[in-house]
């Protein structure tokens, strides 16, 4: 019988591939690549981490692919223009903030599904950036790249910035009275109501702490690109969601977490991806090993919650 995939299961699975592409590759289990798949995951992690939040009050958050890319398109075009770095990063999370906003006021006041809401808000925010960048790409100064290329006491600023985001949703999730009211409300919403817990605030501030994690890991993926391209954040939702259901957070709701859970999953998806590219796959395996992921674990996230029936 199929059971749902454990945070621990998760990371022996994540074992078990990094002792295959070693096996393949002599350049792939050294201190330098592992570095550098950390600081690439980073961005990723942050997303999956606000995702998991939303995902464990059973909802759902499509729009953080798009987030992404309207965040750094406009805090890029504003330092492209002549504005400081210092000034672009508030900015950037303040379009996080907006559409995390915008989305939880669809959900709460006017009961539109999440899925349905997340989906409007994805293409209206790529349209948007699309239409703030011209459909091109947005190639930003040496002062973006510094942030990716910084390292704080010896480790680069993207980890430092994912473990202490990680950290924050961590403790969270597991010591306030915040963290077990999500978890109550996607056990079960009516009873949580019931027993007077302010559902409807708590999911506009899942939904707006979502949007602030898809902005940061945005701002922290093209601070290692150095220009936003028009498919930047194209598809980050569903790795987002990957990770985190990866790293057994059920996809409805009331079970999920950030550690080792999420981060593990993204851990797992980035390795996957890295070890891919130094064996030196045929590109085309990417997305269809991606997609393979994604439906076992869909499959095995259903069947723990509907048993035999599926």
């Amino acid at each position: 019988m199929i059971k749902r995939l454990s945070p621990y299961s998760t990371v022996i699975l994540l074992v078990l591939v990094m002792l295959l592409f070693s096996s393949l590759s002599d350049g792939f289990l050294n201190g330098r690549n592992f570095m550098n798949i950390l600081i690439q995951v980073s961005g990723l992690a942050i997303v999956a981490a606000g995702m998991t939040l939303v995902l464990i009050t059973a909802g759902i958050d499509l729009s953080v692919g798009s987030i992404m890319f309207l965040a750094g398109v406009v805090s890029g075009k504003i330092v492209v223009g002549g504005a400081p770095l210092w000034l672009a990063l508030p900015i950037a999370l303040l379009v996080g903030v907006a559409v995390g906003w915008v989305n939880g006021i669809a959900v709460v006041r006017f009961k539109i599904v999440p899925f349905i809401v997340t989906l409007a808000t994805l293409y209206m925010g790529r349209g948007f950036g699309l239409y703030i960048s011209e459909t091109r790409a947005v190639n930003l100064p040496e002062s973006f790249l510094a942030i990716g290329t910084f390292k704080l006491l010896g480790i680069p600023l993207p980890i430092v910035i994912m473990v202490l985001v990680l950290v924050v949703l961590h403790l969270v999730l597991t010591k306030t009275t915040f963290g077990r009211q999500l978890y109550a409300i996607g056990n079960d919403k009516r009873k949580s109501v019931k027993a007077g817990i302010p559902v409807n605030k708590l999911l506009i501030k899942v939904y707006l702490i979502s949007g602030l994690c898809a902005a940061i890991g945005g701002f922290v993926a093209i601070a290692q690109l150095g220009a936003i391209s028009p498919s930047f954040g194209n598809q980050s939702e569903f790795m987002a969601i990957a990770a985190a259901v990866l790293g057994g957070t059920s996809l409805f709701g009331g079970k999920g977490g950030i550690f080792p859970g999420t981060f593990i999953g993204a851990l797992l998806i980035q390795t996957i991806q890295n070890g891919l590219v130094i064996i030196n796959a045929d590109p085309y395996l990417y997305p269809l090993i991606t997609a393979s992921l994604i439906f076992v674990i869909v499959l095995i996230d259903s069947r723990e919650k509907f048993g035999s029936h599926v």
